[in-house]
C-alpha cells in the first residue's frame, strides 16, 4: 500500500470512527463530558479535580463546575486527600457507578444490536479482527 493509498485509508477510518463514535454516544442519557468524568474515575481511582482537569484536557475551572453537576447528582463524592489537606479527592459513589454501567450497557446494546441487524456473519467475523488492529493502533505511540 502507497504511502497516499494509507493517508486516504486512514481518512476514511477517522470519519467513520468519528460518525460511529457519534452515534453510539447519542444513546447517553448524562452528558457526553459527564460520563467521561465518571468513566476516568471509574478507571482511575479517586482524583483531585486538577487532575481531572488534566486528564480531560479541560481547565480546572470547566472541571470544577462539571464535579458540580456531579455532586448535585449525587454521582460523585469528595473527601479529604490524605496526605494534603489543602486538596480533595473525588470519587465515584455507588449510584455514579450504576449510572456509568448503564451508560455503558445503553452504548454497548445499540451497538451489538446494530452489529446483529446489519452485518452478515463474514462481516461480523471480519469486524472482530478489525477491532483487534484498531486496539493495536490505538496503543500506538
Amino acid at each position: 500500500m502507497s504511502t497516499s493509498e494509507a493517508a486516504a485509508l486512514a481518512a476514511e477510518l477517522r470519519t467513520a470512527m468519528g460518525k460511529l463514535t457519534r452515534r453510539v454516544n447519542h444513546e447517553d442519557r448524562i452528558p457526553m463530558g459527564q460520563v467521561a468524568v465518571l468513566g476516568a474515575l471509574d478507571r482511575n481511582g479517586a482524583m483531585t479535580t486538577s487532575d481531572l482537569a488534566a486528564d480531560q484536557r479541560v481547565r480546572p475551572q470547566s472541571m470544577a463546575r462539571v464535579v458540580g453537576l456531579l455532586m448535585d447528582q449525587r454521582l460523585v463524592t469528595r473527601r479529604a486527600h490524605p496526605t494534603d489537606g489543602r486538596k480533595s479527592l473525588v470519587e465515584l459513589s455507588a449510584a455514579g457507578r450504576d449510572a456509568l454501567e448503564a451508560e455503558r450497557d445503553r452504548r454497548v446494546g445499540w451497538l451489538a444490536r446494530a452489529i446483529e441487524d446489519e452485518l452478515t456473519a463474514e462481516e461480523r467475523a471480519l469486524l472482530a479482527r478489525s477491532a483487534t488492529l484498531l486496539e493495536r493502533l490505538a496503543t500506538r505511540s
